[in-house]
């Protein structure tokens, strides 16, 4: 349901019916006409890019293509959005930053992973044999960060029953 305003600002439409005594058969404002005539020489331009000659029925559909796209275009065009306001909205909307759909990368594989054609063998000893496994002498642990063997006040200080603590030095 739309409701008529008050204001008799907005009631007055700025239409064109044509010349006086031979008025045209429909209503239409005037920046209907100038957004009809720039839709108009597009599509003829856009025609003649698809090499449609210029002929009556070229001509013709044009027309009907014209009509039909300034419909779409007046019909979002009112005095609360003026058409500049409209084109400046369709200007921002295609230039915005748009959200990435797909990510970065891909599917992982094992393309980058070097393979030998040869199993590794054990060591040799200085001697030229191979050392067992069990005969090699172990890696040296690293040792975690030495802690002091001086207990400090926090531990010295929480003595339980019944637990012996270390001894002091």
């Amino acid at each position: 349901m739309r409701i008529r305003t008050d204001d008799e600002i907005y009631r007055v439409d700025a239409v064109w019916l044509g010349p006086p005594k031979a008025t045209f058969p429909w209503r239409a404002r005037y920046v209907a006409w100038g957004v009809g005539l720039v839709v108009f020489l597009l599509v003829l331009a856009v025609e003649r890019r698809m090499n449609i000659g210029f002929d009556f029925f070229s001509t013709a559909w044009a027309v009907i293509i014209t009509i039909v796209l300034t419909r779409i275009i007046c019909s979002r065009i009112g005095h609360e959005r003026p058409l500049g306001a409209v084109l400046v909205m369709w200007l921002r909307e295609l230039t915005a930053p748009q959200e990435k759909t797909s990510g970065t990368g891909g599917a992982a594989s094992a393309a980058r992973i070097k393979v030998r054609t040869q199993r590794p063998r054990p060591k040799k000893s200085k001697r030229g044999r191979p050392v067992p496994p069990q005969q090699r002498p172990a890696r040296p642990r690293q040792q975690p960060a030495a802690r002091s063997t001086v207990p400090s006040r926090r531990t010295r200080s929480k003595e339980v029953r019944g637990v012996r603590s270390p001894a002091r030095p």
